[in-house]
């Protein structure tokens, strides 16, 4: 019944786990060959591999597991999906349903323990149960805001026959998701950026999810409101366009971040307007007269910012149902415009060229040149993340995958490999620090059994380079519990599983190391030797509000 379910869904793969308490499942999967099983070796991999594959192709992503510690392996990987807004699904197994409750080898209470980083979850004690759940599983990860969703299904349930019914559903009692926008607000929105002098719209996953790109561009264009986004909306608006402020919040852009502090109307898009965003919430956007939040998720209402206006409504159709009302802009909307020209030129990105070590910037540069705005960009946890998503140049939109709510460490590998299985088309970079790529390491086995062709860009500063920043800047320069000098050395590690490696030191050598990864029909791995005491910057200091935000030193 569950393998006939995910057929009848569409699905094409699987990544998972067997243990004792799924092992009818496994049991009855040779008979379904249209399902492809990739069996990870942790189930946190399962898990973060699922997420890419759905971030890379709409669809939800399937992991399995055991019960007990394999389920509990999971949960980091459910609330990393949980927080970014993944479809996904999760099947666990359980004890026999009679010994649900006494301490039965290898129980969990997976439903406990996941109730918080899960849409919704469900405990199967009746074969005859499973279809419908199974149904109603994705139709609730995929509707609305979407979300992972769990299934702990009993040993015995597993083993047991019943009815096989299955109906797709379109419609579940007491769940209502907000899709189309209240005509009135949606209008009143763009009366409102209408009348602003130094309006600013920024854009956050919610526009990629619901594939708002183009409303979201013609509503900036013709209305002459420039565009920021969140670290989860880095391509929801063409970088490179004269309106684009880049990325906002506590690591974002200089001028993102004058534009933000300045503007007199605000609307966000899509986002949770968190702290990342926000820093000293009492000090952001101090001049905003009216703040517009358009979001899928009333309850996302006034949880961190109380706006003037709420557009509760998916992004695409609340954009679109402002597109009719929108007129051009002002003719003082030049001042403004202009002056945030002259912001972009005061405070341009900008790192270090001249210390005799190898820059990060420079080995991104060059990779988002090779990527030809069309390759996936999957980026790990700390330093690595901030300098991928800056140093961001596409003009086409869902390309750059990262853990953004949970900020998971270990995340990039396994979601790549997930992202290029999904998405076999498509040249996938895998950008990761080494304390990061050591935690899900592992999966390298399933990058070389499977031949998936992930390119792994490790910039390598034997150290936790965001918490060593951190310790640098704001804790007085007390280094403690950050020296990685102690790691394997990664082309041997590279050898041991059997994929081709290559390290790099120097400038000059990049060009030829993405070469000679390009060239390999399977995954490949190149160890950067960056500068160890490479900083992200801008930055804005711990419980500081956006206003203090630090740049690269002069002379640095």
């Amino acid at each position: 019944m569950i393998l006939e379910a995910l057929e009848r869904e569409g699905v094409e793969i699987i990544f998972g786990y067997p243990g004792g308490a799924n092992l009818p499942i496994y049991q009855r999967l040779p008979a379904h060959p249209k399902l492809k099983h990739v069996l990870v070796r942790h189930e946190q991999g399962a898990a973060h591999m699922a997420d890419g594959y759905a971030r890379a192709t709409g669809r939800p992503g399937v992991a399995m597991a055991t019960s007990g510690p394999g389920a509990l392996n999971m949960v980091t990987g459910l609330a990393t999906a949980f927080m970014d807004s993944v479809p996904m699904i999760a099947i666990t197994g359980q004890v026999a349903s009679r010994t649900v409750g006494t301490d039965a080898f290898q129980e969990s209470d997976v439903i406990g323990c996941t109730q918080s980083v899960t849409k919704h979850n469900y405990l199967v004690t009746k074969a005859d149960d499973i279809p419908r759940i199974m149904a109603e599983a994705f139709h609730i990860a995929t509707t609305g805001r979407p979300g992972p969703v769990l299934i702990d299904v009993c040993k015995d349930a597993q083993q047991a026959e019943g009815e096989w019914e299955y109906t797709s559903c379109s419609a579940l009692p007491g769940y209502r998701p907000a899709f189309e926008p209240d005509a009135e607000s949606a209008k009143k929105a763009i009366e409102l950026l209408a009348q602003a002098k130094r309006p600013v719209i920024l854009a956050g996953h919610g526009v990629i999810l619901s594939h708002a790109e183009e409303e979201l561009l013609e509503v900036a264009e013709r209305s002459g409101t420039p565009v920021g986004t969140t670290l989860l909306g880095v391509g929801a608006f063409p970088t490179r366009h004269p309106l684009a402020l880049h990325m906002t919040g506590f690591m974002g852009t200089g001028w993102n971040i004058k534009a933000v502090q300045n503007a007199d109307v605000l609307m966000m898009v899509g986002m949770r307007v968190d702290d990342r965003v926000t820093a000293k919430l009492s000090e952001w956007a101090p001049k905003a007269e009216h703040f517009i939040h358009v979001d899928i998720d009333a309850s996302e209402m006034g949880k961190n910012v109380r706006p003037h206006l709420e557009v509760v409504g998916d992004a695409k159709r609340s954009l679109t149902a402002m597109l009719p009302h929108v007129q051009p802009p002002p003719a003082d909307r030049g001042n403004w415009l202009n002056q945030i020209d002259l912001w972009r030129e005061e405070h341009p990105l900008k790192y270090s060229k001249s210390n005799g070590h190898l820059q990060p910037q420079d080995v991104l540069i060059d990779m988002y040149r090779r990527c030809r705005d069309e390759a996936i960009v999957v980026a790990d946890v700390g330093q690595n993340q901030i300098w991928a998503a800056l140093w961001w140049n596409y003009t086409k939109p869902g390309l750059f995958i990262n853990s953004g709510g949970s900020g998971t460490m270990g995340f990039a590998l396994p979601a790549a490999i997930g992202a290029k299985m999904g998405r076999p088309d498509k040249d996938v970079w895998c950008v990761a620090g080494e304390g990061g790529f050591v935690m899900t390491a592992q999966e390298l086995s399933v990058a070389v059994e499977h031949q998936v062709g992930v390119k792994i860009v490790l910039l390598n500063n034997f150290s936790l380079g965001m918490v060593r920043q951190f310790q640098d800047d704001f804790y007085g320069g007390v280094r403690s519990q950050v020296d990685l000098t102690q790691m394997p050395d990664f082309l041997k590690l590279a050898e041991a599983y059997g994929l081709p490696a290559r390290r790099v030191h120097r400038v000059e050598e990049i060009g030829p190391a993405f070469d000679e990864a390009q060239k390999a029909p399977g995954p490949f791995l190149i160890d950067f030797r960056i500068d160890p005491e490479a900083n992200v910057y801008p930055i804005v200091p711990l419980g500081k509000g956006l206003n203090d935000f630090w740049e690269l030193p002069n002379g640095a």
